[in-house]
């Protein structure tokens, strides 16, 4: 498994985030969560102008990407230690957000089974809501 660690500086202190040097969710991000009083995990980060499209607006992708490690920030506790992939990720887009906004996500976990984790979920910036998503994620043990 990847660590986690948390953030002991800036806007996001106290949170926490996957130490994943150099890899996709690093450039795109860096993506934050942290659990509830509740239990309930929240997803965060701040819009920067390389998560924007031509049109001044966050790129659908970067939602998107953002949507898939909510997902499992989600679904964490459920993995149980396991490693997982994603194998489907339904979205509906709402809105677009800007730069210097919160993008934040929070989600339910469904179901959870011997192999499989559903959730569903939604990403919002202040009250308005950019985007809904449902997913599954395949609980697997990585081979050595």
């Amino acid at each position: 498994m990847v660590d986690i660690v948390t953030v002991t500086e800036g806007e996001f202190a106290g949170w926490k985030t996957w130490a994943l040097k150099g890899t996709f969710d690093q450039t795109v991000g860096p993506f934050y969560f942290q659990m509830s009083g509740t239990g309930r995990v929240r997803s965060a980060f701040r819009a920067e102008p390389h998560h924007m499209n031509a049109g001044g607006r966050m790129h659908g992708g970067c939602l998107m990407t953002f949507a898939d490690i909510a997902l499992f920030q989600t679904a964490y506790n459920e993995l149980e230690g396991k490693a997982g992939v994603t194998i489907q990720l339904d979205s509906t887009f709402i809105d677009g957000a800007y730069v210097g906004e919160l993008v934040e996500a929070t989600g339910d976990v469904v179901r959870s089974g011997k192999s499989l984790v559903f959730v569903r979920g939604q990403i919002t910036t202040g009250e308005r809501t950019l985007m809904t998503y449902s997913g599954i994620i395949r609980k697997f043990t990585p081979r050595d």
